[in-house]
């Protein structure tokens, strides 16, 4: 998925000469073939993301696209204030590249797991969030906050996400549909709907179909199909690498709110945390933990059917 972004806004900046990428002093293998085509529009800004940010800001407001790109939490939670403040608040046309979303850096623990940050960003006024589920939609998201001219918020994964899209989407800020279904709808944020199709196949039987939608537009939320997938089902399930707060189930329930007659919605994510948190492992094993691998949300589905 980072490789796919790195090639995709190599290209982009092909065409357009006021693409800028700053990394806080990471991305070796990743970045170098936008660095080497584009040295004059590189800059690594060492580990200083608070800085990294209020230099995109002023590179941003002199008429250019600024990328910057760091570890999960680093782009987003270390410089918020830099974010709101610098970049927000001026409209400025920045992009903001977290890589490592939920636990792919798993093994580096807690302060590497980026578990809250489209809540946090979601908070930040004029701020567009994508969460792609595979390369394509990390290509297609690329090239759309390339040309959209507002700060965005791009939160991929680390490494070797399989392809679910037969083809591209059409519009990625519209939920797109990767297994039909009407009876239970599992919309789905990021590489976690590999997980959701794997349980989708475990759970469809003759009188049950399930369907598994991608959501990697989470702000602005589109809440009218929301409202049309989910009329008629009879349970809808959110499934985010994020906590329940503030992400994909927040935004569902909020397009929901105001239907009469509604299927109850179950929401499966991350759990927050009570005490001292030391969990770390593979990402595979916290999934688990977190009640997030594909028999597990094929258990919890059936549960809340019966």
């Amino acid at each position: 998925m980072r490789n796919n972004f790195i090639s995709t806004l190599a290209d982009v900046a092909a065409q357009n000469p006021k693409i800028w990428l700053l990394a806080g002093d990471l991305g070796y293998s990743v970045l170098e073939p936008f660095a080497a085509r584009f040295p004059d529009r590189y800059v690594n800004m060492g580990v200083a993301e608070q800085n990294m940010a209020g230099v995109a800001a002023g590179i941003a407001l002199s008429g250019n696209t600024v990328f910057i790109y760091s570890i999960g939490n680093f782009p987003t939670l270390r410089c918020l204030e830099q974010i709101r403040n610098d970049i927000c608040y001026h409209g400025a046309d920045v992009k903001v590249v977290a890589v490592g979303a939920g636990f792919a850096y798993g093994s580096q623990g807690y302060t590497h797991h980026a578990v809250e940050d489209v809540a946090v960003m979601s908070a930040l006024p004029g701020m567009e969030i994508f969460v792609p589920c595979d390369p394509i939609e990390a290509r297609i998201a690329t090239q759309a906050i390339a040309a959209s001219g507002r700060p965005s918020y791009l939160r991929l994964s680390r490494a070797g996400e399989p392809l679910l899209h037969s083809s591209p989407p059409q519009d990625l800020r519209r939920p797109g549909v990767l297994r039909q279904g009407r009876d239970v709808i599992i919309f789905a944020s990021g590489p976690i709907a590999s997980a959701c199709l794997t349980a989708a196949d475990c759970l469809a039987t003759e009188d049950l179909t399930v369907g598994v939608l991608s959501v990697p537009c989470i702000k602005p939320f589109d809440d009218a199909l929301v409202r049309e997938v989910a009329n008629g089902a009879r349970l809808i399930v959110t499934v985010e690498e994020h906590i329940l707060r503030g992400g994909l189930h927040a935004g569902l329930l909020a397009s929901l709110s105001l239907v009469r007659h509604k299927p109850p919605v179950l929401g499966l994510a991350i759990p927050e945390p009570t005490g001292t948190i030391t969990k770390a492992g593979d990402r595979a094993a916290l999934l688990e933990a977190a009640g997030l691998s594909a028999e597990t949300i094929a258990t919890r589905v059936r549960s809340a059917l019966a």
